[in-house]
Formats: structure tokens, C-alpha cells, sequence
């Protein structure tokens, strides 16, 4: 036990150190890619960060593929959502005030509306829908909507690659760390820095998650709980990271679009596999958590839509909604 806890802190501090790399270099690729901050932020850096998650169903799946592997799968892929739209809002809302608080930022976030509009807009459509295909009896149907789900993601990055509102990165930007401070580092340099550190994102995360599941088993936690709430924990701590180190910045856009572009990957591609390869039918603790990603998504869309602005007090709330499923698993499971 005490063997797998040191794994925890040691792996912890190997992403949160890839994950200020892996933040430096990928603004870095935007630029040299000519890339605004919505492609930057909801694409390379939100599917980048979102591997880790993204294997977990893969393997428990595809290559597992028993029954508990199929639970651990369907969990894994609604409890990515889940944490992203509740306890990622949280930390990243916290961070804002934390910084605003000791003056380095301002409490007011200054986000890009069209950006983050798109990116909640599609999360909703999308993931309320994968979880509504849980109702349909026929496999063929339901893997139609998976391949609807992929030709949806798809729109969604063809869209943020065209869009024009933001063309330009936030800000000034660090000089690239595996450079030494050179001020136009060579592409193969930034591709290096941005490969490097994401391996040690995912290195990170798997070890991680390899040790909170085995505290989770001496712990006597069901495989679905497990998947529901330790692993998307520790495969989300980059997303969570990376929007730190860029609220940090004031880079708001960048922050919140690592998550909400997560927040579409997630509810499509993994959604999509779990479709094809189970049965996709969803247990009472798994649609409960479905309708809370929704909820704090939706809330954070209708702030949007209507204040064109995202308050850090409101993603404050998504603690109070990953609280209210603690308390649900704790209390009826």
C-alpha cells in the first residue's frame, strides 16, 4: 500500500512538470502552425491530453474485452465527461480566484464566446445523445450513430480550423524550454518538446492510474465506481494542469478550451468505440453522472449564450455537482 502512494505523489509531480512543457511547446506548434487559439486549445492540446482516457476504454475493451472490461470501459468513457465538465470547471475556476486573489490576474475571465459556444454547443448535442442511444435496442442502429458521432467530431475540428474570430494565440508566449531561450526554435525542436512531454502526460496517467487502482481494489471498490470516479481523476489531471498554468497566464480561452474540446472528444470518439464494441447499456450510476456532465455543461452554455461571458464563480458549481455523486455513490451503492 504505502509502495503504491509513493507511486501516486511521484507520478504526479512527472505530469504536472510534462504538462508545463507540454503547455509551452504546443503554443509554440500554434504558432508555427499558424493555428488560432481555438485549434490550439480545443484540438492539439485538448486531444493531446486526452489520451490517456482515451486508452483506458481502448484497452479495457478491445483488447481486454470480458464483461468487467466492458464495465470498466463504459465507465471510463462517461466518467471523462463527467469530471471534465465538473471537477476540472472546479479547479480551473478556483485557480482564477486564487490568482486573482494574490493579484496576478484578474478575477474576470476573458474568453473568446464563439469558441467556447461551439465547443458546449456540440459537447450537449453530442453526449446527449450517446447517452440516449443507451435506449435503443438494436446494435446496427446504435453503431449508425456511432459513425454519426465520428462524422460530428469531424465538422467540429473542420469548423475550429476554419473559424477566423480567433486567429491569433493570447499574449506573449515563454521562449521554448528545450530550446535554452533561442527566440525562433526550430520546428523538429518544438515537435520534440511537444512529443516528449506528452509521453511523460500519458506515462504519468497510466501509472497513475495503475496505482489508484490498485489502492481502489485494497479499498474494496466495485470496477464501474472505479472507472467512474478514480480513473478519469488521474487521466484528467493534464487537462486540469494545463488550464492552471494558462489561467495562470491570463489565457483563458486556451485554459477553458483544453477542457471543453476535451469535453466534445470525449462525449464522440470514445463514445463511438464503446458503442461498436459493447452493448452500451447504462446503469443507474452511469446515467446519473451523464445528467450531471450535462447540467454543469448546460449551465456554462446558457451563462454564455446569454451574459457572453463564463464566470469563475459559476465553475465553482461543478464541485457541487461532482459532491452531489460522491454522496450518491456513497449513500446507494
Amino acid at each position: 500500500m504505502a509502495f503504491w502512494v509513493a507511486v501516486l505523489v511521484l507520478t504526479l509531480f512527472l505530469i504536472v512538470a510534462s504538462c508545463w512543457f507540454f503547455t509551452n511547446g504546443i503554443e509554440w506548434l500554434g504558432r508555427r502552425l499558424n493555428l488560432g487559439q481555438g485549434a490550439v486549445g480545443s484540438i492539439l492540446a485538448a486531444v493531446g491530453t486526452a489520451m490517456p482516457e482515451t486508452l483506458i476504454p481502448l484497452i479495457a475493451i478491445v483488447m481486454v474485452g470480458t464483461e468487467v472490461g466492458h464495465e470498466i470501459g463504459i465507465g471510463a468513457i462517461l466518467g471523462a465527461p463527467f469530471m471534465l465538465s465538473t471537477l476540472a470547471y472546479f479547479v480551473t475556476g478556483l485557480a482564477v480566484l486564487i490568482f486573482a486573489a494574490r493579484g496576478r490576474r484578474k478575477a474576470r475571465m476573458n474568453i473568446n464566446v464563439p469558441i467556447l459556444e461551439r465547443d458546449l454547443g456540440y459537447f450537449l448535442v453530442v453526449y446527449a445523445g450517446a447517452v440516449a442511444s443507451a435506449f435503443i435496442p438494436s446494435h446496427p442502429i446504435k453503431v449508425a450513430v456511432a459513425v454519426v458521432l465520428v462524422g460530428l467530431y469531424a465538422l467540429y475540428v473542420f469548423r475550429t480550423l476554419r473559424d477566423k474570430s480567433a486567429a491569433d494565440l493570447e499574449g506573449a508566449i515563454d521562449p521554448l524550454y528545450f530550446s535554452r531561450g533561442a527566440a525562433n526554435p526550430h520546428t523538429l525542436l518544438i515537435s520534440l518538446q511537444v512529443l516528449v512531454s506528452l509521453g511523460g502526460i500519458i506515462g504519468g496517467a497510466r501509472l497513475f492510474v495503475a496505482s489508484v487502482e490498485h489502492v481502489s481494489l485494497v479499498m474494496g471498490l466495485s470496477p464501474l465506481v472505479f472507472s467512474l470516479l478514480m480513473a478519469p481523476v488521474a487521466t484528467e489531471l493534464p487537462e486540469k494542469f494545463n488550464s492552471v498554468i494558462w489561467v495562470r497566464n491570463s489565457k483563458d480561452t486556451l485554459a477553458m478550451g483544453n477542457i471543453t474540446g476535451a469535453m466534445v472528444f470525449q462525449s464522440s470518439i470514445p463514445v463511438a468505440i464503446g458503442l461498436i464494441f459493447t452493448s452500451w447499456e447504462l446503469s443507474a450510476p452511469a446515467l446519473a453522472s451523464a445528467a450531471l456532465a450535462l447540467l454543469s455543461g448546460g449551465a456554462s452554455y446558457i451563462m454564455i449564450r446569454l451574459r457572453h461571458t463564463l464566470s469563475p464563480y459559476l465553475m465553482l458549481s461543478g464541485g457541487l455537482f461532482y459532491g452531489l455523486f460522491i454522496f450518491y455513490v456513497v449513500k446507494f451503492l
